[in-house]
């Protein structure tokens, strides 16, 4: 009876290890390969189902290869002075492929706008897409769902997190800006010279067996 329990007791935990194990691995992976190092995305399909599938649209379909980050946003540069730190990028033709994306609050996915987390940028709710995403640098919850930096309280939708390779992202953060910018809010944080994604593609995962 005691081995019978015992060998009960180990099938159960390898079949939760395995299962954990599965699930953690699913997770898709992106690496942006860019001029100035490579940077590494998970994307979490189960949080962010509409930002994650058309973030892997792009991605799959090489809308992003040649494209790049242009504008970067530091507490020296943000004109609320509220410290936003962050680096934006993916199309820098301007254009959107397809149609804008519904919005998805951070109260739902679950992921605040903090350190390493990847964004959809946007004007009005239901406004952007995957073409324009940005990474936080640092702590930037006044972006999440509640959050002050937007009167309609929104928040930015948050999908995937950087989990290698945020020493680029903050390399590419503190580059040159100049004092133009489509907007005034955006005057001074435009890079002098973009920092090209030179490919996107997703990493091959090992086997779960």
């Amino acid at each position: 009876m005691r081995l019978q329990a015992f060998g009960m007791k180990h099938y159960f935990l390898t079949v939760a290890l395995l299962t954990a194990c599965t699930s953690a691995s699913s997770d898709p992976i992106v690496i942006l390969d860019t001029t100035e190092g490579a940077i590494e995305i998970t994307v979490y399909p189960d949080k962010a189902p509409i930002s994650s599938a058309d973030f892997l649209r792009y991605v799959d379909d090489g809308l992003y290869d040649g494209q790049g980050f242009y504008r970067v946003v530091r507490p020296d540069n943000d004109p609320r002075g509220m410290g936003m730190s962050l680096i934006q990028g993916g199309r820098l033709d301007s254009e959107m492929i397809g149609d804008p994306i519904a919005h998805e609050l951070t109260t739902e996915t679950g992921i605040s706008n903090a350190d390493g987390a990847v964004s959809i940028a946007r004007l009005e709710p239901g406004s952007g897409s995957a073409a324009y995403f940005f990474i936080n640098v640092g702590n930037n919850d006044f972006l999440d769902t509640g959050g002050s930096r937007n009167e309609d309280g929104q928040g930015y939708a948050t999908f995937a997190r950087v989990t290698d390779g945020m020493e680029v992202v903050t390399t590419i953060q503190a580059m040159n800006t100049g004092e133009a910018g489509d907007e005034g809010v955006t005057r001074g944080q435009i890079l002098e010279t973009p920092v090209i994604i030179t490919r996107a593609y997703r990493k091959s995962q090992p086997s779960n067996h």
